[in-house]
């Protein structure tokens, strides 16, 4: 492969070829991603000085960068880290790659657990699965009030999440805990929050191959029909749920049916449902019925 041109414009427009040639979803995306992040430039420096050289070591890094994406690697993978709600938050190969649909299920907590902030003085949050922290941060970001543990089964996954709390200045709110869902977890939530594997284990394959090689298989794989999480923490929530709490859970487009029947037959009423940017069905909210 010919070697990479040293100017900065040059340099984004071989890249972006490369990567079109390659059959890239968004070359023109992953390309300025590339570039900026090894380069140290910014999209206004390439528009004004196109014929800023870039020196060898830089141009190396970009095309090992670019050698990995065309090979299928994950742009985010690549650069170690994703925005998430406006967070940039490292990735490691423990955690799942958060992505925007999540997001759903902060804009679907965030006035509850504003509402109990301001009520209570407080408001804590249980994030099973927490991964790279995303939903903990996210919500403790934007609410100064708030405290949230972090469980993953991944000791890894566990580094990750508490580095990005480091990062952002919100360690003090942020508690990591080594857990099989609920098994280590003692205390009550106002705020039980999941992005679960729901994906049915026969599924995994055909999966994008971005996805199927490159995010954890346990954060991938929900049992055999996908729902197996969502039984666990139905079942156990309750015991560490305060009065008036709400459990909120990430669902895969097509099981806002069968997770509501399972949260229904374990005595929960529907706290409300949000679908994601595309319109598919992304999150379920519940309450707590009983004593």
């Amino acid at each position: 492969m010919a070697s990479l041109p040293e100017t900065l414009g040059q340099l984004l427009r071989e890249v972006q070829v490369r990567l079109a040639d390659a059959a890239v979803d968004d070359p023109a995306l992953d390309a300025r991603l590339i570039v900026e992040h090894f380069s140290g430039t910014t999209r206004t420096q390439a528009i004004a000085d196109p014929e800023r050289k870039i020196d060898g070591s830089t141009i190396a890094a970009i095309d090992d960068a670019l050698r990995r994406r065309v090979g299928g690697e994950p742009v985010h993978r690549i650069l170690g880290y994703r925005e998430f709600y406006g967070l940039r938050l490292s990735l490691s190969p423990e955690t799942l790659e958060p992505r925007p649909d999540t997001e759903t299920l902060v804009e679907a907590m965030l006035p509850f657990v504003r509402a109990v902030a301001v009520r209570e003085g407080e408001c804590r949050i249980l994030d099973l699965g927490t991964g790279t922290g995303a939903i903990a941060l996210a919500l403790l970001s934007a609410v100064p009030a708030a405290t949230a543990t972090g469980v993953d089964l991944s000791a890894g996954a566990l580094v990750t999440a508490s580095r990005n709390a480091r990062q952002l200045g919100l360690a003090g709110r942020f508690t990591a805990l080594q857990s099989d869902w609920f098994e280590k977890v003692s205390g009550r939530y106002h705020v039980i929050a999941a992005n679960p594997p729901y994906i049915s284990s026969e599924d995994i394959g055909n999966l994008q191959d971005e996805v199927r090689n490159f995010d954890p298989r346990l954060a991938l794989d929900g049992g055999a029909d996908g729902l197996n999480p969502y039984r666990i923490i139905a079942a156990e929530a309750a015991r560490f749920l305060e009065t008036e709490g709400r459990i909120a859970v990430e669902i895969g487009h097509t099981q806002y049916n069968k997770v509501s029947e399972i949260f229904a037959a374990a005595g929960y009423l529907p706290g409300g449902a949000f679908r994601d940017l595309g319109g598919n069905d992304r999150v379920l909210v519940f309450k707590w019925t009983k004593p």
